[in-house]
């Protein structure tokens, strides 16, 4: 086994004498979830499921409600990503107005958006992935934290994260009215014009942060890359790998753009398979989801694949759109430094035989860190552009009807679809979360790394972690991907004597 898995201390691997281990809550994540392992009699892994027991009924709720109010209502899913939610409603009201925004409302838009980018791949990589990997799987749990981490690498790289997330907090807050629940958006563009004074400041914060994404790539080759136990976990094809379909948003030269582009799916071979049209309304054309009964959060696949189950392959339509998933469907992008680690991580899987596609779980992490360099250049870059400081920052709307918006969300391709009546008014609403995307394989990862990981009774707080680590890679965030629910779901409902003791449990199963 992988030294780093190996457990050491209050981390030893022990025996179980379990045939059900559950692990709940899981950490490091936005919402809620549990893993359940079950074993069979030889003490190996049977199945394992990534389930997700939170119901929220955003697509419910928004009906009924002015198509105004969409960007702000949507933007309260979560407070991780509402930045995404937010420009990703917009663009559909745009499409729901019949109207394009003008220049220089899209770059201020695509300048906000940035910022978030910024201040979500930060938040993960350092405060959420960075202790399996500074402080190791098998590390004792009270370390196993941003708090370990800044231990670990010194107050004065904590610092720095913490600045660098505050910059990117301070210039959405600066465009977006709010930095955590963002009002900027309106149909046909922009609600405000960028001061000459407020593109200083921006410009400023936007260099440092630049120089902060070039440390946190240096950062990532010294920790993880020149570390051989952790090079060989992450390209370990029995613990972390699936071959899967990939999703993501890339521009005329298949570059990757978050704010906007065409949606493009290729196979587990490389292949493209399909690309959205028509600013991609023909999403619902590739793209499906499926229910099952032990999960609030349903799974996506590519339609004209199919749902085959819980499986991966070309002949599973399960696909990701994460960051990796991005890497994988590009030629790159538009910004040099950027580009470099871009070449940089496919000649490194390229030097470990992968020929096509990286299917390689915890490549995203890289693919994380990559992208926060592009968001913090292509941010420096909107802010030294001459038409961002122009006060011509919305076009004037249509009559409503129907419109989708497509973007890039930190955490994989977003949609959201409207449908309004002739008074504005929400009749249809549908959301395909970043998250919602990668259920199905969260699902797979997960149940692969305790197969590979737990064997013959043995078992650890370590190796459950190392199992943890096969979601955590995702970055989920199931407060946005349980907003709606077709059918139930087991539940057990226990009542209790005003003594505490129990009366009755009422049980539903599916």
């Amino acid at each position: 086994m992988c030294p780093i898995l190996m457990g050491q201390g209050p981390d030893k691997i022990e025996k179980t004498t379990e045939k059900r281990i559950t692990i709940d809550p899981i950490t490091r994540l936005e919402g809620h979830g549990k893993i359940e392992i079950f074993l069979d009699d030889n003490g190996n892994v049977a199945n394992a499921y990534w389930q997700v027991p939170e119901l929220r009924g955003f697509e419910k709720f928004c009906i009924g409600r002015n198509a105004d109010e969409m960007n702000k209502l949507t933007s309260r899913l979560c407070g991780v990503c509402p930045g995404a939610h937010h420009i990703c409603s917009t663009k559909a009201l745009d499409a729901v107005f019949d109207v394009e925004p003008p220049e220089t409302g899209k770059k201020l838009r695509e300048l906000f958006y940035m910022a978030h980018f910024i201040h979500s791949h930060i938040a993960h990589f350092y405060a959420l992935a960075a202790a399996d990997f500074v402080m190791g799987p098998g590390a004792p749990v009270a370390e196993r934290n941003i708090l370990g981490v800044v231990g670990a690498v010194g107050l004065e790289i904590g610092g720095e994260v913490i600045k660098h997330r505050s910059y990117a907090q301070k210039i959405q807050e600066m465009l977006g009215g709010k930095a955590t629940h963002p009002v900027c958006g309106i149909p046909g563009g922009f609600s405000k014009v960028m001061s000459e004074d407020e593109r200083v400041k921006i410009e400023a914060m936007a260099k440092s942060c630049v120089t902060f994404g070039k440390f946190t790539c240096q950062l990532f080759e010294d920790v993880v890359l020149k570390n051989k136990d952790y090079l060989a976990l992450i390209t370990n094809p029995d613990i972390y790998y699936h071959e899967t379909y990939y999703l993501g948003t890339v521009d005329k030269n298949d570059k990757i753009n978050f704010y906007e582009g065409t949606q493009k799916m290729i196979s587990p071979t490389g292949e493209e398979v399909a690309r959205y049209k028509d600013r991609g309304t023909e999403y619902l054309k590739y793209i499906a989801e499926h229910t099952l009964p032990w999960s609030y959060e349903k799974f996506c696949y590519f339609k004209p694949v199919g749902w085959k189950g819980l499986v991966d392959g070309k002949d599973s339509g399960i696909y990701r759109a994460t960051p990796q998933s991005r890497l994988n469907v590009s030629k790159g992008f538009t910004t040099p430094l950027a580009q470099a680690e871009f070449e940089k991580y496919h000649g490194t899987f390229r030097d470990l035989g992968v020929k096509g596609p990286v299917h390689h779980t915890m490549s995203q992490h890289w693919a994380r860190v990559i992208e926060m360099l592009y968001a913090a250049e292509k941010l420096l870059e909107l802010s030294q552009d001459p038409e961002i400081t122009s006060k011509h920052v919305r076009n004037p709307v249509g009559k409503p009807g129907e419109g989708v918006g497509i973007i890039e969300a930190p955490r994989g391709t977003l949609v959201h679809h409207y449908k309004a009546d002739e008074n504005a008014m929400i009749t249809d609403v549908n959301l395909v979360v970043g998250t919602t995307n990668n259920n199905a394989p969260m699902n797979l990862s997960v149940r692969k790394a305790a197969t590979a990981l737990i064997k013959d009774w043995m078992v650890s707080p370590g190796l459950l972690n190392a199992v943890e680590m096969a979601y955590r890679a995702y970055d989920p965030c199931n407060s946005c991907a349980t907003h709606t629910l077709y059918g139930q779901m087991p539940m057990d409902a226990v009542i209790r004597r005003a003594d505490g003791s129990v009366y009755k449990t009422l049980s539903r199963n599916y």
